[in-house]
């Protein structure tokens, strides 16, 4: 089990007492065994991590957890087990006690791309929308951020952020097991929020944007990372079926359209700092994500598109902020 109490008890008393109203209940049904079946599983590895001091711990860079002399053997084996009980491990890298945790993303290479362009997170209350397993969070804390708060609501994602915060659990990083939607609206307390991977996925992508912008206060900034298409404004990709294989995928927007989406939705500044087209060696299977990836995603006769015939993944960044402050 995943003891929130003590982080609910404290967010009662700041600024996000508002969140704190209703997340007993949330994170009961978040992490349900009844409803997830492999979570009593996965709730068993996290109780068989060895407990260990790790002597260096390090998120500014490489997202490090102790070094290979801290484990024994039998550490060792024990550590390596109970990780592999939470495969896939999709956002990472990781180095875990000398364990190269090779994860299917380099989430590092999209975090090197928007580093430069956005403020200092320094003393920032963050929030980070679609975290998976906290990679991103990580990095946000490595950057000095006062407190970094992400939301998922797959349960294997957040246990396997716990085992990792295991290692290192006076971090003010959390994530907690819910959507975007179950957050309080006009909840107006983050200095940044970060949604990326995530708007594609939405059935309602001005919906998405209205509650990004309402969970930051005036002034805030949106760090946003989607899929995009070449095109000029109004051009919107909508796939009739899957796309990359991906059964969820609604809206692909161009970015000139996307920026106006944004500016529509009452962001000021408004700009795509990164346009990147994904290449296999930022999305591959590894040891810890056995299976199908974008290789497998992809024409193979002609990588510039899917096996669907729609253009290939095309990722861009936009910076925006939330008028006032």
């Amino acid at each position: 089990m995943i003891n929130y109490q003590p982080f609910i008890d404290a967010l009662r008393l700041g600024p996000l007492a508002r969140l704190a109203e209703n997340l007993p209940q949330q994170i009961a049904s978040g992490l349900c065994t009844l409803r997830h079946g492999d979570l009593a599983g996965w709730y068993a590895a996290l109780a068989n991590l060895p407990d260990i001091q790790p002597s260096q711990r390090q998120c500014a860079g490489p997202v490090q957890f102790g070094l290979a002399e801290d484990l024994t053997p039998e550490n060792h084996a024990q550590l390596l087990q109970a990780l592999q009980q939470l495969i896939p491990w999709r956002k990472g890298p990781y180095d875990l006690f000398g364990i190269d945790l090779t994860t299917e993303w380099q989430s590092d290479w999209k975090w090197d791309r928007l580093a430069p362009h956005i403020s200092p997170l320094h003393n920032r209350r963050v929030l980070d929308v679609g975290c998976g397993n906290g990679y991103h969070c990580w990095r946000m804390y490595g950057e000095g951020a006062q407190q970094v708060i992400g939301i998922d609501p797959s349960p294997r994602f957040v246990v396997q952020f716990y085992m990792l915060k295991k290692y290192w659990p006076e971090a003010p990083v959390e994530v907690l097991p819910l959507p975007l939607e179950a957050l309080p609206e006009k909840l107006e307390a983050f200095d940044t929020c970060f949604s990326m991977g995530v708007l594609y996925h939405r059935r309602s992508p001005m919906d998405h944007l209205r509650e990004l912008k309402d969970t930051l206060r005036p002034g805030g900034e949106l760090i946003l990372e989607t899929l995009v298409i070449e095109g000029a404004d109004g051009q919107v990709l909508v796939p009739p079926g899957r796309y990359a294989s991906m059964g969820n995928v609604w809206f692909i927007p161009s970015v000139p359209s996307l920026v106006s989406w944004l500016q529509k939705s009452g962001f000021s500044n408004v700009r795509c700092v990164d346009i990147n087209k994904t290449s296999l060696a930022e999305q591959q299977a590894t040891d810890w994500m056995k299976f199908h990836s974008l290789q497998d995603f992809l024409d193979p006769q002609d990588h510039s598109k899917t096996i669907e015939g729609h253009p290939a993944p095309r990722r861009a960044i936009f910076v925006a902020e939330k008028p006032g402050g």
